[in-house]
């Protein structure tokens, strides 16, 4: 397994804002994995309280993307990193706005979730969310654990697993196509899920680029337009 060798400076207090970008980066992605699960609990429950809790939340979320931001951008002006200490402040600033526009589609995960509470009992749509909810929410959890531990392996799993998302999306959505074709008095209810399913894939994608933060910050590899396949023959070299 990869272990990122971060300098150690003269400076404690140097080594501390590191550390403290870190730890800011995990809360954040522990709050915004939150927001993801009770979304999906708010669509499969049709607690609509629920679903105003997150919409309520996300003022938070945004609350610390801004002071995360503000953080790194005091770092790399105080302290000029270089090298492996500059790739982690990168790798946080850039995760920090994948978690942010995270937490923006878990917002419209709740907002379809109160559509869908109001919209009757059809529940067509729903197995799919779950499942695809599921894999999306196990994907943060890996990439936030990753990002924890610098494992590029981990990270691996989270690209490996957006590639299942979106075959499963699309499956997804051939599907309730033809539902909708079929049952043409579905479409309002039926769109609103579908509009939860895009949100979720989103999610994933937002996850798998945390996950290229990882390597990059790791290996110094930029993997952003690479296949699966390649990604894997490169860190496995």
């Amino acid at each position: 397994m990869d272990k990122l060798q971060l300098d150690q400076h003269i400076s404690k207090q140097f080594n501390s804002d590191l550390e403290d970008l870190k730890t800011q980066l995990l809360e954040m992605g522990g709050l915004v994995e939150q927001q993801v699960i009770d979304a999906l609990k708010a669509i499969e429950s049709g607690d609509s309280g629920l679903a105003e809790r997150v919409l309520v939340n996300e003022n938070e979320v945004d609350r610390r993307e801004v002071k995360l931001d503000e953080d790194c951008t005091v770092v790399l002006a105080r302290r000029q990193p270089a090298a492996s200490d500059l790739r982690l402040v990168l790798a946080v600033a850039k995760a920090n706005r994948d978690l942010e526009r995270m937490g923006d589609e878990a917002n419209k995960v709740a907002k379809m979730a109160l559509a869908l509470s109001e919209g009757g009992d059809n529940t067509k749509g729903y197995s799919e969310v779950r499942h695809i909810g599921q894999i999306v929410v196990k994907m943060i959890n890996l990439a936030l654990d990753a990002f924890a531990r610098y494992d590029v392996l981990t990270a691996l799993e989270v690209a490996q697993k957006d590639k299942e998302v979106d075959r499963e999306y699309e499956s997804a959505v051939r599907e309730l196509m033809t539902y909708m074709m079929e049952d043409p008095r579905s479409i309002s209810r039926v769109m609103n899920a579908m509009w939860a399913l895009r949100a979720l894939e989103r999610i994933g994608d937002h996850a798998k680029n945390i996950a290229e933060h990882i390597i990059y910050l790791v290996r110094g590899l930029d993997v952003r337009h690479i296949s699966v396949q390649e990604l894997e023959r490169q860190l496995k070299e």
